[in-house]
């Protein structure tokens, strides 16, 4: 066969993936929403309006996203000026844990601040110590205080990634020239820079504020029952009430919202891309020339980094002090028995093999379909030129992105239970919505590198005589294997802490870590939450040492998501 026919045929692939495991679960939801009962009835439509409750689950959704986009740009701006325009002892370092948060599972996320802000949490057992209190003086738990701050914990990287890096290449000549003309440092700011960084911040503004609103984990363990998502409401109307229709009808109601604010992100990211005639850091960065700089940096990088790291070291500490008086390691020994009337129906630690696999067969499968997809968005078949549909599918590989993992679930409830695609009791459908979820991550890593190779080197093998499978393993592969292990990595921690798909479809002779943790949180008993604590602090250790790994290995300055 010939190999431009090879490629035509491997770039089906992914999209007949998509088509499989993404668009037919979508289209069985809208059936279900619309058709219950193979006839058309709007009913379920209508208690969207006739129900005041659904009204106030999608107010609060909707209102409570804005407020966390909102101070997460607070949180994040600062630190993406001083990452993007001054160079410090440390900032590697420091601008690699500000991505801890985003890479963490929901769970970890949820546990951390548990673990921080509750009643018996390390802040009030420390006040209460301090001041010699008698109950506890936060009371944070149950609040939609703690689900804004949690939010702007999980994507202040947003920020930091996306409008730091385009401004870390914006011609500083520019701010040179208009403060020669006579503008002052806040009319540069406003009439230059701004404009300048105004599609990069719309970008992360729309991509947090998505995250925010599908958001499942975060509000689930830290709103307790007064507060309720379209995301968990979903949820509870298909575990715990059976009521697929309304359900589907929710799921629904969220897909559409998500696809508009995807459709203007992909517009927005473009707009982001377009020459700008940018410099490289290396012209850009400089130290703090003054004392107010340094006291800036200071500054910006000690709130940062107590926002950020608080909960994740309370976590980690009290998983090891829980119930002792001194540093003990029995909440992590304990993972690995099953004693009588223990609430697990399978020791944790089997868990955490479950996890394991789950987790490498996503990571085969999204990394083969993510780079099939990345080479056909930049047009970078060996011998080939950009295709014309690239801007067109960049959107649709990114819309799982902005799809919810717990309506992704429920998709595959309804559409894949009955031949030719009765997987509902199969563990192939766990990883299958693990590759889905990750594939997107895998496309973002990969894409830059393709896009950065130099066409050259192809055309000079190919004058020599190597056949583009040569090309392909001894050009491409050895240009973009960094951004491959970055892509396998990320890839790797995303599936491992999956958690709203998850919940819907796990097996329970198969759980999952996330699966685990949250079991234990709901259960009395200081040994089922000691072992939460330990297992929610070894999910946050792999996905520490995967981003340093990520770290190491990403390809230039400027990413994408």
């Amino acid at each position: 066969m010939h190999f431009s026919k090879l490629w035509r045929l491997l770039y089906a692939l992914p999209l007949i993936f998509l088509a499989i495991f993404y668009f037919y679960p979508l289209l069985s939801i809208l059936g279900v929403s619309l058709a219950p009962e193979g006839r058309l009835d709007l009913s379920g439509v209508q208690a969207l309006w006739t129900r005041p409750y659904l009204a106030q689950v999608l107010w609060f959704t909707l209102w409570q996203a804005a407020a966390s986009t909102a101070l997460t740009l607070l949180l994040g701006l600062p630190a993406a000026y001083i990452y993007a325009r001054f160079d410090f002892p440390g900032k590697t370092l420091l601008r690699g844990l500000t991505t801890i948060p985003f890479v963490l599972p929901t769970v970890v996320v949820g546990v951390a601040f548990v673990t921080l802000f509750g009643p018996r949490g390390v802040l009030n057992d420390w006040l209460m110590a301090a001041l010699g209190l008698a109950s506890p003086p936060i009371h944070l738990l149950n609040t939609v205080w703690i689900i804004l701050l949690a939010h702007a914990f999980y994507n202040a990287a947003v920020v930091v990634r996306i409008v730091g890096g385009m401004w870390a290449n914006l011609d500083p000549r520019l701010g040179e020239a208009a403060a020669v003309l006579g503008a002052s440092r806040w009319r540069r700011t406003w009439e230059v820079t701004a404009p300048l960084l105004a599609p990069a911040i719309a970008a992360a503004s729309l991509l947090i504020f998505l995250f925010c609103f599908t958001s499942f984990g975060v509000v689930l363990i830290l709103g307790g029952a007064r507060f309720a998502t379209l995301e968990v409401e979903i949820y509870r109307q298909t575990v715990n009430y059976f009521n697929l229709p309304l359900g589907a009808v929710l799921a629904l109601v969220q897909l559409a919202i998500t696809f508009v604010v995807m459709v203007i992100y992909t517009r927005l990211q473009a707009r982001a891309s377009l020459p700008l005639n940018l410099r490289p850091q290396s012209m850009t960065v400089r130290r703090p020339a003054s004392w107010g700089e340094w006291l800036a940096v200071a500054g910006v990088n000690t709130l940062l980094m107590l926002v950020l790291l608080t909960p994740l070291l309370a976590l980690a500490v009290r998983s090891l002090t829980l119930g002792a008086d001194a540093p003990t390691l029995r909440h992590y020994l304990a993972l690995a028995e099953n004693p009588t009337q223990s609430v697990f129906f399978a020791p944790p630690v089997e868990a955490i093999r479950n996890s394991l696999l789950f987790s490498l067969a996503a990571v085969t499968l999204s990394l083969a379909l993510g780079l099939l997809a990345a080479y056909l968005l930049a047009g970078n078949t060996p011998r080939s030129r950009p295709g014309r549909l690239a801007r067109w599918l960049d959107p649709i590989f990114l819309l799982p992105l902005g799809t919810s993992a717990v309506t992704l679930g429920l998709g595959y409830i309804i559409a894949l239970d009955e031949p030719p695609l009765n997987l509902r009791t199969s563990l192939a459908l766990i990883p299958l919505a693990y590759t889905l979820i990750a594939m997107p991550f895998v496309v973002r890593s990969i894409l830059p590198a393709l896009r950065g190779l130099n066409p050259r080197l192809r055309e000079g093998a190919a004058v020599l005589g190597a056949s583009p499978a040569q090309v392909l393993r001894e050009i491409d592969l050895p240009i973009i294997g960094r951004a491959v292990a970055a892509a396998a990595i990320f890839a790797f921690t995303i599936s491992l802490g999956e958690f709203g798909a998850t919940l819907l479809l796990y097996q329970p002779r198969y759980p999952t870590m996330s699966v685990v943790i949250y079991r234990a949180l709901g259960q009395p008993g200081l040994s089922n939450y000691g072992q939460a604590l330990a297992m929610s602090t070894l999910l946050m250790l792999v996905c520490l040492v995967g981003l340093l790994l990520i770290e190491r290995l990403r390809v230039g300055d400027a990413g994408e998501f």
